[in-house]
């Protein structure tokens, strides 16, 4: 009989609409670990990440490139994969929600839901956010704004179709009264409860093919597409063989955890246990919605450029060490502030001198004083057996810390067993001792050896690649319990391994330089009424064949549209352009740039290697002149 446990997680699906950042890569990195801490306990794990690729953002976004959406989303796809495979990520299924089996099985769960009375026809009138495609009522508004995007939804009227999520309101709230572990942390629990107490209206669940084409097509009524997050919710089902291998689904649901950012919470615990309970499916056992990480306290965002790329660290840093940094430094459910100095000093203290200075140091001791062979250990005392008493209990300690979403206090409890390594050893101090007695040395050596591999087993799941390499060099019994106690095999050799965690040394800052006050070339009134600044809209955006820094730029200028060319491709991709209110000389000469025409300049600023367009604050008509 087979008594392995199941365990079942599953990150969002990410939007297409952009490239993937540091937020995308935490909620992933935090899943990874979490897999792999239950597959080195040898359960059988089911691992879900993917991409959520219909709906209006992914359709326009399609329109300004010039493209089908589906070359969209297979082009986005590749920067999602690319990111995951360079962060170490080990998921079992990659889902698109444009894979033809996702898109089957959500029809028939809607003509299920017809079929069965949840679903109407009916008009309705909101306030709809293209960035969150979701409507939203008057109150939901923050001064008439969308509260996750700070603009103005458009209100829109039309005839649709509505899924008869009020209907659940009590028995939603009774669930999460009655499964404290339904939704997680706490404050997410009561924020849900409040937002609960208001009434829950029906959920409009499709779109008019007039308005919006890129989507999966009502099973009812061909004139419709499926809402967006209707279709995307389903993932987490058929992902794992919802109406396509029941056996592969009953092995693995109910979820184990949702992992989810807090932005995407109404959604996740309103929206899809509702949808849940009107086709029978039974509740994931946590939805777990963890906080932001802050950049000089803001969230990361495209819109106040201060994204991090993950593979920009990775490729600085490495992939572990950012691994490391972002699941020791986040309490779950709190934001965290990402700043490089942080990052360096964790790295400095935790990684290179705790972690990576031991394991020089006691493999550098056996490979010159045992030619690399693991000493056998003699009598210990009470040194040794502290050490040893307290790893035979960390394995336990440390895995309740998971199943307790403690992540970061794990991580800590490890970092302090390594730190006790080192304390032993400077205690002990081996270096002198080998000189007078080396069978009592031996079996320090033995002692702090094991000692190092089980922490270092325990840190696997966060740094998979550096561990490896350590544990693949030690000489291991692999028919012991690899978190029990002489797993290390005495009388064999240790082999060479690269220095896991080089020291990072900061480059001191040059002192500022006095900068000479720059000569001015005065001018006339005259002279800059000659110059016509503009306002213009930016419509399409593209980036020149077979150069690095050139875009070309279709803009309206309020009376006509003209084509731009410029250098800026190092700072703002195609996508990040677009929708942008510009300022162009509207009065240049044109000019071919290789060998494609420019009707116009933008203007942009720039100091050093730093470079931002000149845009307008607020909403102006193009064509305003500027002066």
């Amino acid at each position: 009989m087979n008594n392995r446990k199941s365990f079942y997680v599953t990150t969002p699906i990410y939007y297409v609409n952009d490239k993937p950042h540091i937020g995308h890569a935490y909620t992933t990195i935090l899943a990874d670990v979490l897999s792999r801490f239950h597959r080195d306990k040898n359960d059988d794990t089911f691992f879900l990440t993917g991409t959520d690729e219909h709906g209006q953002k992914v359709q326009e976004s399609a329109e300004a490139r010039g493209i089908a959406p589906q070359e969209h989303c297979d082009n986005m796809v590749k920067h999602f994969k690319e990111n995951w495979e360079k962060l170490n990520i080990t998921n079992d299924f990659f889902i698109r929600t444009t894979f033809d089996f996702h898109k089957k099985t959500v029809q028939k769960i809607l003509q299920q839901l017809w079929e069965k009375g949840e679903i109407y026809e009916s008009e309705y009138g909101g306030y709809y956010c293209v960035g969150c495609e979701r409507y939203y009522t008057e109150k939901e508004l923050e001064d008439g704004k969308c509260p996750q995007h700070q603009k103005e939804p458009e209100y829109i009227k039309e005839k649709n179709y509505f899924f008869k999520m009020g209907k659940y309101q009590d028995w939603l709230i009774n669930y999460i009264q009655l499964n404290p572990n339904f939704i997680q942390p706490e404050h997410r629990k009561n924020e849900v409860l409040g937002f609960l107490k208001n009434p829950l209206n029906d959920l409009c669940i499709s779109r008019p093919k007039s308005r919006l084409k890129w989507g999966i097509e009502l099973p009812f009524d061909n004139k419709y597409v499926t809402y967006v997050w209707f279709d995307a919710l389903l993932n987490y089902v058929t992902g794992i063989g919802y109406g396509q291998d029941q056996e592969k689904f009953n092995k693995f649901w109910p979820a184990n955890y949702h992992l989810i950012g807090k932005d995407i919470v109404t959604t996740h615990c309103v929206y899809w246990p509702t949808m849940m309970k009107a086709i029978g499916i039974p509740m994931p056992k946590t939805i777990y919605a963890h906080g932001w990480w802050l950049m000089d306290k803001a969230k990361m965002s495209k819109s106040l450029n201060n994204i991090v790329s993950p593979l920009d660290l990775i490729d600085t840093y490495g992939v572990d060490s950012v691994r490391y940094y972002l699941i020791r430094d986040m309490m779950l459910g709190q934001d965290s502030n990402f700043t490089e100095d942080n990052f360096t000093t964790r790295y400095n203290a935790e990684l290179a001198n705790d972690f990576g200075n031991l394991a020089n140091r006691v493999t550098t001791l056996i490979k010159k004083n045992y030619d690399s062979v693991v000493p056998f250990p003699q009598e210990t005392g009470d040194a040794e057996n502290d050490l040893i008493n307290t790893a035979k209990t960390l394995s336990d300690n440390v895995y309740k810390k998971i199943e307790d979403f403690k992540l970061n206090q794990a991580t800590d409890e490890i970092i302090s067993f390594i730190r006790s390594i080192n304390k032993y050893m400077e205690i002990t101090q081996p270096w002198k001792l080998v000189k007078t007695d080396k069978e009592s040395t031996g079996t320090i050596l033995y002692i702090a050896t094991e000692a190092l591999r089980l922490g270092a087993q325990l840190l696997h799941p966060i740094m998979p690649t550096k561990i490896e390499s350590l544990l693949k060099a030690l000489p291991l019994d692999d028919k012991k319990n690899k978190f029990s106690w002489g797993v290390l095999k005495p009388g064999e050799k240790i082999d060479a391994f690269d220095s896991l965690f080089p020291r990072i040394i900061k480059k001191k800052k040059p002192a500022p330089q006095k900068q000479k006050k720059p000569e001015i070339n005065l001018i006339t009134f005259e002279e800059v009424g000659r110059v016509n600044l503009i306002t213009a809209k930016v419509l399409a955006a593209e980036q020149i064949p077979e150069t690095n820094k050139l875009l070309k730029l279709s803009v309206d200028t309020g009376l006509e549209k003209r084509q731009i060319v410029a250098g800026i491709a190092d700072h703002y991709s195609p996508e990040e352009i677009l929708g942008k209110n510009i300022v162009i000389v509207a009065n240049l000469q044109p000019a071919k740039i290789r060998g494609v025409e420019s009707q116009g300049m933008l203007l942009a600023a720039k100091k050093g290697k730093k470079l931002r367009l000149i845009t307008i604050d607020g909403d102006i008509a193009p064509g305003a002149s500027v002066g």
